[in-house]
């Protein structure tokens, strides 16, 4: 009995297992039928399969991997009894229902244990539930197909499990493509920058296709070289060898004229195999209408064909008599107005078919080309003014009244401002799905140290993401684009080292470094011959290039490795890489040219620089480009990023970000070149690390707040996706999240704050707004006193000593702070309303704050100059400028030490600390803290001196600027932060808020 063959066992096991599809069941029991026929003696007690787990059975462990990981995965079942997917409860509610004992579930957490890893997270309207397990277990021939594929490329059973649950998020939320009424939904889906969002949208593909879809276009790009990227990734991995060779033989010559990839892709023999035409095997077959070398060119007999592939020519296509026998079809087309054109033109002559047509619109980057960026107060009341591919798209939404419309982007700012009373746009009206972090990826949280508690001088290779991978660019390191190079060719040299030594080379097939100073062309092509002399003057072969080489391999490249990649295999030292240093030379400047530059905006100009990544057998070069290099297009094998361009739109720069990705195997040997300030010469705003630290924590507030709201409140989603943009951040106010013209119908309505700053930047240009309002804030001048109190701050990272300041404090009720703001101009009008609106609630409604502390903080003496204003004690006036171009708003009005402080005492709201006011008040947890600034315009210390008058400030050339932070308990129970809304044309007559989202 003890002697049961391992092979007998696992038999016995993946039989048993076959039973629990839908559910996991009392294990003995079904393991005992499982062997009752050929192993009826067979040892299958817990001893007996823990030892096989404690032993190391791969076998055996990697079939209850794929099963527990499914029943970890599974959403909501109602044999979980509630439990969360992907946690410890999920997990012991599968060990009860298979009647497990402690020890073994022990054995098994340390074989398997728990994926723990986030789930999609979905704000969605409600919807009726159609996609159940029953009905993907009957119909799930090519998402299975597809399951198989990604394991054979090494996906995990998570990672797989993973995106099973992403894309059946999206397919749940399509209408039913078999019910009678046609209904049209639309969603978005938000990856991170090259994330695996084609991934996604295969998966996606693949289960609406099982389910009944059977016209699948995707928008895939506005080139030919992206359009068809995306087509052999869905031929590949989806439609499969089968139904590309459509019956032919590939041992026939003359039958595979016209057959793509047969013969001149490499990789065919990696595409997938259904074992047989899938029409006979009981699926149905997938027909391309558009192939990996031709983009769309007739429709019409492929769609026409479908009558003819009715069982019940009677009844309607979508009928379940009818939908699971035809054939699907699938078009990969670009975002081209000729292409579209005809393809909406062909669309029109087929008539009565198109109403029975389950179809589904999969649109890349759709935030590119797809949105409408006409100014709707152009448009006549009535009439939509469209751009050329929005008005393209908006017809085939129109033509194919069973179409679902599913966007993908990584900047989803766009998408989500759309104007959602616009039915025949692309707004996201029924759901919007935020994709997990995938495992392994590198993104911009990789490059950045954000939030580290670690003292900058206390960083090193082993806890710095900085450290690690950033090379700062500043005007007093040089531009350092030789050491970039030098970096190029040494990590070329340590990828070949890795192959040789027994890391797969799958990964470092191609080999890149990405170059990026200008938009301009002309810059490109300096920059481009610049690189190509400097290469050519390198010396790499040289003994002082070696020399170069091994002192950053000394101080760079080694270090890092051996504390980042320690489990890879690393030369001992320069001298046993130097042979691989010679070969990657070799591989970059194959061809004699190790430069390519990459800003052509044509599909000729992309075919001949022989950039195929897919189609390439290897890429090792240094690419030159500008912002055709941002968007859609992979830089397979990017290494190393020479980077110094800014941009003054957050979803832009993101996209330029072509270092974000997967680097399997050479994730240490990843490194940026970036600029920082020094290096431009101009102020801060040009610095594009601060710029990309800012829009990480942008997105990552989006995404953690998408979270937040996501969690279902009494059984019905807390917020719509048309609530949605006022989850919008932006830090920086010079980085807006969109371009200015993709935001006409920003409105926002209310934004909570608290426990957060709020400090609004618009103030008044004109003299008499500005005496008016000094004027309204006498009240609360008066209550400061004339005794200054001293207020510290601990040592940081950025300093080892404590620093102090002096301030004139003051409390005064928030009744009369509101007053005040209340009655507050603005240049932009209602500029401070979404923040006004949520102080007003802070009396009870929403939460109560019974009072404010008052801080007018005291200049550095050397610097000081003090007035009167309107009768008040003596103040520090500060000199502080406007914005430049438009020159209406303030940069960060409160300095940092000042902020840093009224923080503190908001965090420690209510505990001891050293300040008492003249009202001898504390800050407990219902005082907010308001810091005021008496500011004069100007950078010159006399344009202070020059408004004040026999001690008394000029009340028209003052800026009475203020940085509020409300108390952390200032909030309802809802955790409710924004209230904002895309402006819906719906209701046209309601007045547009001028919005500034850097508020």
């Amino acid at each position: 009995m003890s002697n049961t063959p391992a092979h007998a066992l696992l038999g016995i096991h993946t039989s048993a297992l076959a039973g629990m599809v839908s559910a996991p069941k009392h294990f003995e029991r079904w393991a005992a039928l499982a062997a009752e026929e050929d192993y009826p003696d067979a040892d299958l007690s817990e001893e007996r399969f823990r030892a096989c787990l404690i032993s190391g059975d791969e076998a055996l462990t990697a079939l209850w991997r794929r099963h527990l990981t499914a029943w970890d995965f599974a959403e909501d079942p109602q044999w979980a009894l509630g439990a969360p997917a992907r946690t410890d409860e999920r997990r012991t509610a599968v060990y009860e229902r298979l009647h497990f004992g402690t020890d073994l579930r022990k054995a098994i957490d340390d074989a398997v244990p728990v994926a723990k890893v986030p789930g999609p997270t979905v704000i969605t309207r409600d919807f009726t539930p159609w996609y159940t397990p029953e009905r993907t277990t009957a119909r799930s021939f090519y998402w299975t197909s597809y399951e198989r594929k990604l394991r054979a490329k090494g996906w995990s059973d998570a990672a797989v499990a993973s995106l099973g649950e992403a894309s059946r998020a999206v397919v749940e939320r399509l209408t039913d493509p078999e019910q009678p009424a046609a209904r049209q939904a639309k969603g978005l889906v938000v990856g991170y920058v090259q994330s695996g969002k084609t991934a996604n949208f295969t998966g996606v593909a693949a289960k609406a296709i099982d389910a009944g879809y059977r016209l699948v276009i995707v928008l895939g790009g506005t080139l030919n070289l992206l359009r068809a990227q995306t087509q052999r990734r869905l031929d590949m991995e989806l439609i499969g060898q089968e139904n590309i060779l459509r019956g032919a033989d590939e041992t026939d010559v003359d039958s595979l004229v016209g057959v793509d990839y047969v013969g001149d892709d490499e990789d065919w023999p990696a595409f997938v195999h259904h074992g047989g035409r899938p029409s006979t095997l009981g699926a149905f077959d997938i027909e391309r209408l558009t192939t990996r070398d031709n983009d769309y060119k007739s429709l019409a007999q492929g769609i026409r064909a479908l009558e003819f592939e009715k069982r019940e020519p009677t009844r309607p296509l979508y009928d379940q008599a009818n939908i699971h026998h035809a054939a699907a079809r699938v078009l990969v087309v670009k975002k081209n107005k000729s292409v579209l054109t005809k393809l909406v033109k062909d669309l029109k002559q087929i008539h009565g078919l198109l109403g029975e047509l389950p179809a589904l619109i999969i649109d890349d980057e759709s935030d590119q080309a797809s949105v409408n960026t006409l100014d709707p107060k152009k448009w006549e009341r009535g009439s939509t003014e469209r751009t050329t591919i929005n008005g393209l798209i908006s017809q085939l939404l129109k033509l194919l009244p069973r179409a679902q419309y599913v966007g993908y982007t990584a900047t989803p700012f766009a998408n989500v401002f759309v104007d959602p009373g616009d039915d025949d746009d692309i707004f996201p009206s029924d759901f919007l799905i935020s994709l997990p972090r995938p495992t392994g990826y590198m993104g911009v949280q990789d490059f950045h140290d954000l939030n580290s508690p670690i003292p900058v001088a206390e960083r090193t290779y082993a806890n710095s993401q900085e450290k690690t991978h950033v090379r700062s660019i500043y005007e007093s390191t040089g531009d350092r684009l030789q050491e970039a190079m030098d970096a190029f060719v040494l990590s070329g040299a340590l990828k070949l080292y890795r192959a040789e030594h027994g890391v797969p080379d799958g990964p470092f097939r191609h080999h890149t470094m990405l170059a990026h100073e200008s938009v301009r062309m002309d810059d490109h092509a300096d920059l481009a011959l610049r690189i190509n002399s400097m290469w050519h003057q390198a010396g790499y072969s040289s003994v002082a290039g070696h020399e170069r080489l091994a002192a950053l391999w000394k101080s760079d490249f080694a270090p890092v490795s051996e504390v980042r990649a320690a489990d890879l295999p690393a030369p001992t030292s320069y001298e046993e890489l130097r042979p691989y240093v010679h070969a990657a030379r070799q591989r970059i400047n194959s061809g004699g040219q190790p430069v390519i530059v990459v800003n052509g905006d044509t599909d000729r100009y992309f075919a001949q620089l022989e950039l195929d990544f897919d189609r390439t057998p290897h890429v090792w070069k240094i690419l030159v480009g500008g912002t055709k290099l941002s968007r859609g297009f992979t830089v397979e094998g990017l290494t190393i990023t020479y980077y110094r361009r800014t941009t003054q739109q957050a979803d832009t720069l993101m996209q330029m970000g072509r270092w974000f990705g997967f680097r399997p195997g050479y994730r240490d040997l990843v490194r940026l070149y970036i600029g920082r300030e020094e290096a431009f010469g101009r102020k801060r705003s040009a610095d594009l690390y601060e710029a990309y630290e800012a829009i990480c924590r942008d997105e990552e507030t989006f995404r953690e707040q998408l979270a937040q709201y996501a969690a279902v409140v009494d059984g019905k989603p807390q917020i719509t996706p048309a609530q949605v943009p006022p989850l919008v951040a932006q830090h920086l106010p010079w980085l807006r999240p969109s371009a200015r013209n993709k935001m006409f119908n920003a409105e926002l309505v209310e934004v909570r704050s608290p426990g957060r700053p709020i400090e609004p930047a618009a103030y008044p240009l004109q003299s008499t707004a500005l005496k008016r309002n000094t004027e309204r804030w006498r009240p609360l001048l008066n209550a400061l006193s004339a005794t200054p109190t001293t207020f510290s701050n601990p040592p940081d990272a950025s300093s080892t000593r404590t620093r102090t300041f002096e301030a004139l404090t003051g409390v005064v009720s928030h009744r009369d702070l509101v007053s005040v703001l209340s009655q507050l101009e603005w240049e932009r009008p209602r500029h401070f309303d979404p923040h006004l609106t949520y102080l007003r609630q802070l009396d009870g409604t929403l939460a109560k704050v019974d009072d404010w502390l008052l801080i007018s903080p005291r200049i550095a003496a050397n610097e000081r100059v003090e007035a009167s204003i309107l009768g008040s004690v003596p103040l520090s006036l500060v000199r502080r400028s406007r914005q430049q171009p438009s020159k209406t708003s303030f940069g960060r009005i409160a300095s940092l030490g000042h902020r840093v402080a009224a923080q503190r005492l908001i965090d420690k709201a209510g505990r001891p600390l050293a300040i008492r006011p003249k009202h001898g008040a504390g800050v407990g947890p219902t005082t907010g803290v308001a810091l005021l600034y008496p500011v004069v315009e100007g950078d010159a210390h006399s344009s202070v001196q020059s408004v004040i008058r026999n001690g008394a400030a000029d009340p028209s050339k003052i800026v009475m600027a203020f940085t509020l932070i409300p108390p952390a308990s200032a909030i309802s129970a809802n955790r409710r932060l924004v209230h904002f809304r895309a402006k819906d044309s719906r209701h046209r007559d309601v007045a547009t808020i001028p919005v500034n989202l850097g508020l």
